[in-house]
């Protein structure tokens, strides 16, 4: 009989968009964005939602925006995410482009990617405006996570990327776009860039969790861009804690191996390979 310690281990539940919505007003959702296998294993120990953010346009690839994106570098980068995240939800971006056109547009890149990547969810940004291509995909079994405030996707036309509800006059807008994408089904909606009182005031009367990221404490959850809290960038918004340098980590560590090339210190001796013995002299120094 197999001893217990034999068994293989089960591998965890991974997390659903219902699992998500139940925890509005429970304990707060840790999310973070994610680009590849090793950063989404390490992160997956510690979030409940990884999202494969279209951010990547800056933080991987050296754009200015997120609007270059296309949807086959998300369905590439989501791949690579699902296959290191076991627990965390994993929600994908839809890029600018591919569903503003009409439901039946977004219905199909949405699919696309939930069945290419193998994701749970995917995120698209707009308030009202979006309401009835986030009820035509959630009513088609696609999970969709909304996104209001400052919106990237949209940099052109905002000029930039600007805090949105400084004043207590544009509140109104903005909460009328959280409560239609909330009744048209999104499972929680990210907040981006909003004073703290309003996304207090949203986050009170929407039935589903927010999802802040320059958002105050108030939200349900928090995301930020990872490469910005690990200290890879040199700039980053003024909501952003850096919990680590590894930027500088990174400079120095390849610094020192540069020196040591240069100065032919490596590779050393315990670096290389040694040949193999003819059988007679390891005989003869047996």
């Amino acid at each position: 009989m197999r001893s217990m310690s034999s068994q293989p281990s089960t591998p965890p539940r991974r997390l659903t968009a219902p699992d998500i919505a139940a925890r509005k007003g429970g304990a707060p959702i840790v999310s973070l964005t994610a680009y590849e296998t090793l950063t989404a294993a390490i992160a997956d120990k510690h979030c409940d939602v990884l999202l494969v953010g279209d951010s990547l346009a800056m933080v991987v690839h050296g754009y200015e925006s997120t609007v270059p994106v296309s949807l086959d570098l998300m369905i590439a980068h989501g791949r690579a995410v699902t296959r290191g995240a076991r627990r965390a939800l994993v929600v994908v971006d839809l890029p600018f482009g591919t569903y503003e056109e009409s439901p039946k547009v977004a219905f199909r890149s949405a699919a696309r990617v939930m069945k290419e990547t193998e994701c749970g969810a995917v995120k698209l940004e707009g308030g009202r405006h979006m309401a009835e291509t986030i009820r035509y995909l959630v009513d088609r079994g696609i999970p969709v996570m909304a996104h209001i405030g400052l919106t990237p996707q949209a940099v052109n036309t905002l000029g930039g990327f600007k805090v949105q509800g400084r004043t207590e006059a544009q509140w109104n807008g903005l909460m009328a776009d959280a409560k239609a994408v909330a009744e048209a089904g999104a499972f929680a909606i990210v907040l981006e860039a909003m004073p703290g009182e309003l996304a207090e005031r949203i986050t009170a009367e929407v039935p589903v969790p927010t999802i802040g990221i320059g958002a105050s404490a108030v939200c349900d959850g928090q995301i930020l861009v990872m490469d910005d809290m690990l200290g890879m960038a040199e700039r980053v918004p003024k909501f952003v804690k850096r919990y680590a340098e590894i930027g500088a980590a990174i400079d120095s560590a390849i610094g020192n191996y540069a020196a040591e090339v240069r100065d032919r210190r490596f590779p050393a001796k315990e670096h290389t390979y040694a040949a193999a013995q003819p059988a007679a002299t390891r005989k003869a120094g047996s």
